[in-house]
C-alpha cells in the first residue's frame, strides 16, 4: 500500500466516523429530548429541568462537535461513560427497558464513532492533511 493510498484510506475513515459521530449525536439528543419532554415526562411542574440535566453535557461540547475537534471528541467519550452508566441503569429497569436500550445503543454508538474520529483526525493532523 503506499502513502497516497494510506492517507486516502485514512480521510475516507475520518468522514465516515465524523457522519457517524454528528448521526449518533442528533439521535441521542432527540431521543433524550422525546424521552423526557414527550414519552415519559419527569412529574411535576418543570419536566425541562430533567431534559435539560441531562441535554447539558451533551449541548456544552456542540460547538467544538460540529467544528470537528478531535480533542473535544475525545473529551466526549469521557462524559458519555457516564451517561453510559445511567443508560444500562434505565434499561434494566422494566418501566424504562425500550427507552434505556435505545439510549445504551445510541451512547455506545456515539463512544465508538466519536473515539475512532479523535484517532484518526489526530493522525491525519500528524501527517499534515488535517483537511
Amino acid at each position: 500500500m503506499t502513502a497516497t493510498d494510506h492517507l486516502q484510506q485514512l480521510k475516507t475513515r475520518v468522514r465516515l466516523a465524523r457522519l457517524l459521530t454528528l448521526t449518533s449525536y442528533a439521535a441521542l439528543m432527540a431521543l433524550l429530548s422525546a424521552w423526557f419532554l414527550v414519552l415519559a415526562p419527569a412529574p411535576g411542574d418543570r419536566p425541562w429541568v430533567v431534559w435539560l440535566w441531562h441535554l447539558a453535557p451533551l449541548l456544552a461540547f456542540a460547538p467544538s462537535i460540529l467544528k470537528g475537534r478531535p480533542r473535544a471528541h475525545a473529551w466526549l467519550c469521557f462524559v458519555l461513560l457516564l451517561l453510559f452508566i445511567e443508560a444500562v441503569l434505565a434499561a434494566t429497569h422494566p418501566a424504562t427497558f425500550g427507552l434505556g436500550l435505545a439510549y445504551c445503543l445510541l451512547v455506545g454508538l456515539l463512544f465508538v464513532a466519536a473515539m475512532y474520529y479523535a484517532r484518526w483526525k489526530g493522525q491525519l493532523l500528524r501527517l499534515g492533511n488535517g483537511s
